[in-house]
């Protein structure tokens, strides 16, 4: 047996029995107890947590990880795969144990070597930009696993320069303009809201308050569930041929979209009452690149907030 296919076969191994003793492996693989001591080696520094006890009943043992078997990628998927890590690093805050530089680098380090040369030779050829994630988060693995044990939490929150107790239960997390967010049931306003994980100070389990069932929703269908039962508005939306390739921007959903032949097109869609202020705010920066034509209420609050902007420039 070659010495590569001994080291995947070990790795298999010692994720499938956790604990085990260099006796047994030798006597495993039929080869000296010094050969797999260099193998238990390079497997740790190839980053399979390893932990070592001594004494009469000592041995090894893999910590509380499971180690994911080898897999085969072809040259392209594994250049894919080292820019989609690398496009974590506009995150100084990830909601997992390690650090994209630390993946990055023991994915990296185990390419062969003319796929490391041509992702080198690619890496000042093509990137994928984001706004670069300013505050560091604290709370982001937190919130990700009340979102999946469906588990409620106390936070400390800061809006408009005053910090309030929030009993939230969250629906996920997600990255966007280099801001993460937490869509959650706000148990204090008894709805649906979405907080800004930067304005959370402090996190603690709450156990006092009983969840709701919220299994079946998540990121991708809260708003046609949680919008359901509440009062909505036709929205309707002229956009030129530079609002359009605006709106294609965001990071919603772009299927309410229709783009005529010549570039312009037309938003149709619903939206809720509690969401007049954020349209308003959102096609205000539009410009004269975007003509809402719909609802009345959401013309009104444009209207008020232009109105607003402009007394401050009034002698």
């Amino acid at each position: 047996m070659t010495k590569a296919k001994r080291l995947n076969e070990l790795i298999m191994m010692v994720n499938r029995k956790k604990r085990f003793t260099i006796g047994e492996l030798a006597q495993e693989f039929g080869v000296s107890k010094r050969t797999i001591l260099r193998d238990m080696q390079e497997l740790s520094e190839m980053g399979v947590p390893l932990y070592s006890e001594t004494g009469p009943h000592g041995g090894y043992q893999v910590l509380n990880e499971r180690i994911l078997p080898p897999i085969a990628f072809s040259e392209n998927e594994a250049i894919s795969i080292f820019f989609a890590i690398h496009a974590l690093r506009h995150y100084i805050s990830l909601p997992f144990d390690t650090e994209y530089e630390s993946i990055k680098k023991k994915f990296y380090l185990n390419l062969s070597g003319d796929v490391r040369d041509m992702i080198d030779k690619m890496k000042d050829r093509v990137d994928f930009y984001s706004i670069v994630q300013q505050e560091k988060i604290p709370f982001l693995k937190q919130l990700l696993e009340a979102a999946i044990e469906q588990k409620v939490i106390n936070l400390d929150y800061e809006a408009n320069g005053k910090i309030t107790i929030r009993s939230i239960q969250p629906i996920g997390i997600y990255a966007s303009n280099g801001k993460w967010y937490c869509p959650a049931y706000d148990f204090l306003r008894n709805d649906y809201r979405v907080f800004r994980c930067d304005r959370i100070k402090y996190v603690k389990h709450d156990e006092k308050t009983s969840p709701i069932n919220l299994s079946g929703i998540n990121l991708n269908n809260r708003f046609t569930i949680i919008n359901k039962d509440k009062k909505t508005y036709q929205l309707n939306v002229e956009l030129t041929k530079n609002g359009v390739e605006k709106y294609k921007m965001a990071s919603w959903t772009s299927d309410e979209l229709n783009i005529r032949e010549d570039g312009s097109g037309f938003i149709k869609d619903e939206i809720s009452e509690n969401e007049i202020q954020f349209f308003a705010d959102y096609f205000i920066n539009y410009g004269k690149e975007a003509l809402v034509k719909g609802p009345a209420e959401l013309i009104d609050c444009i209207k008020q907030k232009l109105n607003d902007i402009l007394t401050q420039y009034i002698d």
